[in-house]
């Protein structure tokens, strides 16, 4: 395969809640983020970065003509789908935008002589683990559609690795929160499905009082527990990674987490001392496929990319998500 020597990367994607911040963190560093978005879920408002270019990655020509005009160094691929109840209602709309969609790309790479992909995948790989804190080793046993979809374009990168010299690492990161700091983005997702953003919501009265689904797990608080990593960064993983590509040939994989986990309630503590009141809320039964413990085991990604946490601090997380919603942006 062939390269650019352009800073061009192209982030599928990019739109969205985690792509806008790599963007961020991409410009930072002196690259071009290209940004190729749907727009289903994403916003037009959060690409800031460098140009913004509409399409569906099923459409070929379409996406053929973006690469060609761009030439990207590399690809950053952020694109899926992501509701999990909405993958268990729907399979067939998570099979063919996260897995047909990966593959377009994949042949399209492939074809363009782009030689190297940063993957976002996540910790719904692993299923319900066996072991915690969950290394990269552990079975990947997904218990839904959603990981499954993301399971199977890890499977199709790595063959593409194998069989036409890319180069590439999927970054299985744990629970997303937080927003920038400097306010430039944060998360707004429609529908909201992530614990803090519907906490905040609750508190400030734009939605009815927040579920806790279940308070008789086998975890101290009897709350489910999480491993919160902040959004600004995982960002900063996917430029290391990035810049790791160039070193090492074919497939690698990397948990993106704290390492350390807070429970549900821990949570609502949080969000308490930054808001200055309680969040409202009423405790419902737990929901199907809900593990007591994600935590993840970093250290691959501590070690190999040099990446630790600056940010990740459950205080830290809460009072930047909370600066975002206070001011209303999308």
């Amino acid at each position: 395969m062939t390269q650019d020597d352009t800073n061009t990367i192209l982030v599928t994607g990019g739109a969205g809640y985690v792509g806008a911040h790599a963007c961020k963190a991409l410009a930072g560093r002196g690259y071009r983020p290209v940004v190729y978005d749907n727009l289903v879920y994403g916003h037009r408002s959060a690409v800031k970065w460098g140009p913004l270019e509409v399409g569906e990655l099923a459409d070929r020509a379409r996406l053929d003509a973006v690469i060609a005009r761009y030439r990207p160094r590399a690809v950053m691929h952020f694109a899926a789908f992501t509701f999990v109840g909405e993958s268990i209602a729907d399979p067939g709309k998570y099979y063919r935008n996260n897995v047909a969609g990966t593959l377009s790309l994949l042949e399209a790479l492939r074809d363009h002589g782009v030689g190297q992909l940063v993957f976002s995948s996540t910790a719904a790989t692993y299923g319900t683990p066996e072991v915690v804190p969950i290394p990269e080793s552990a079975a990947k046993a997904p218990i839904n559609p959603y990981g499954h979809s993301k399971l199977a374009a890890e499977q199709m990168i790595a063959d593409f690795c194998a069989a036409h010299g890319l180069r590439a690492a999927a970054l299985r990161y744990f629970n997303a929160a937080g927003a920038d700091a400097d306010g430039d983005i944060g998360e707004c997702h429609d529908p909201e499905t992530h614990l803090i953003p519907l906490a905040m919501q609750a508190v400030t009265g734009d939605t009815p009082p927040l579920t806790v689904f279940g308070d008789d797990y086998p975890t101290p608080d009897g709350t489910c527990i999480r491993d919160y990593i902040h959004v600004t960064d995982l960002a900063a993983a996917h430029v290391l990674a990035l810049d790791r590509l160039g070193q090492r040939d074919g497939f690698d994989a990397f948990n993106l987490g704290t390492g350390k986990g807070a429970s549900i309630r821990e949570v609502l503590q949080a969000v308490e001392r930054v808001a200055g009141k309680a969040v409202p809320h009423s405790v419902g039964a737990r929901r199907p496929g809900d593990p007591a413990v994600l935590v993840s085991d970093p250290a691959r990604a501590n070690r190999e990319l040099g990446w630790t946490p600056a940010s990740s601090d459950l205080d830290t997380i809460v009072a930047t998500a909370w600066a975002w919603h206070g001011r209303g942006k999308h």
